[in-house]
């Protein structure tokens, strides 16, 4: 009795291992597949560049200088974006890249709970380094490296010293920004006001708006039904600029007003060429880009540690209008 007992286990052991065998066996050929296709290379570095404004002339850009200096170090970089400024969609795109494992991200910073609780303790969870890019986040919320893109207190302060070149120290102007604004546009608010709180005879307006067009063509309606002897027009967000216009221009000339905003929407080129605007504050998208990834390798290699966390400042300028009269 004894014997067969023995032999029975022998036998139930054997099948057991046979079918742990080919189990092992089933999954070493499947073969597993990260969210990111990246073909790792142990002497290249992957790096991801995240943003939700695909298809758009700044980020155009921001992408041709980071996948020009990528290729220059023979490092490996995938350009995630979406269209629509989706932000479930942005998000689901960082959180596949800590999941991948990639060496660095460089994100434009999105400056909300989710996107920080991403890069505050996932990302560094996994060590992985973040640069945020054109768009800044706190670097005590995010935990972010550093921040690459324009100093946007000092392009708000200035197109507020362009407006009072141009319309001089009196009059009423309006500052047109998000309902609830993103970091940089906070910086680019307090750049403004840091300068016209300065003359007491400029009269502040300021206009909270949805983004919406729609929206933004209601406040502009509001705000002229208000103050119709408003004389100057700044658009925080360079999104809202042409509703702005837009509604302005059913109310009366713009050529006589004074018009401002920033380079970072595909509508403000048309604008100004249109004469629309007095001046935008133009940028430099593609050193962002090529300079996001220069930083992100030194600090890989140790070369820049730590980085700056008060960031790298790429140049602004004033481009005015000659056109408009």
């Amino acid at each position: 009795m004894n014997k067969l007992l023995s032999l029975f286990t022998i036998i139930i052991l054997g099948v057991l291992g046979y079918l742990t065998y080919i189990s092992a066996e089933g999954i070493l050929n499947a073969g597993w597949h990260e969210p990111l296709p990246l073909a790792r290379d142990s002497q290249q570095f992957r790096l991801v560049l995240i943003n939700q404004d695909s298809d758009t002339p700044f980020w155009d850009n921001v992408a041709k200088g980071a996948v020009k200096r990528a290729e220059e170090e023979g490092i490996m970089l995938e350009v995630l974006s979406n269209y629509g400024k989706n932000d479930d969609v942005f998000l689901s795109n960082l959180d596949l890249a800590i999941h991948s494992r990639v060496d660095g991200i460089i994100v434009q910073g999105l400056d909300q709970e989710a996107f920080k609780e991403l890069t505050k303790v996932r990302a560094a969870f996994h060590s992985i380094p973040v640069i945020t890019i054109a768009e800044d986040v706190p670097v005590e919320e995010s935990l972010r490296r550093t921040y690459v893109g324009s100093d946007h207190f000092e392009a708000g302060r200035l197109i507020a010293e362009q407006l009072i070149s141009d319309m001089g120290t009196a009059g009423k102007v309006a500052v047109l920004y998000d309902t609830n604004p993103h970091y940089y546009q906070k910086l680019r608010k307090e750049g403004v006001e840091s300068v016209l709180r300065h003359y007491p005879d400029i009269n502040l307006l300021s206009v909270e708006t949805e983004p919406t067009k729609d929206k933004v063509m209601m406040a502009t309606q509001n705000l002229l039904n208000n103050h119709p002897d408003a004389l100057g027009f700044i658009a925080i967000n360079a999104d809202v600029t042409s509703g702005m216009v837009q509604e302005i221009s059913r109310r009366k000339q713009v050529g006589p007003l004074f018009v401002y905003s920033f380079d970072d929407s595909t509508d403000i080129e048309s604008l100004f060429n249109e004469a629309k605007l007095d001046a935008v504050v133009s940028q430099d998208p593609e050193k962002m880009g090529d300079w996001g990834v220069e930083l992100l390798i030194e600090w890989l290699e140790g070369e820049t540690v730590p980085l700056d966390f008060g960031g790298y400042f790429t140049p602004v300028t004033i481009i005015e209008s000659k056109d408009k009269p």
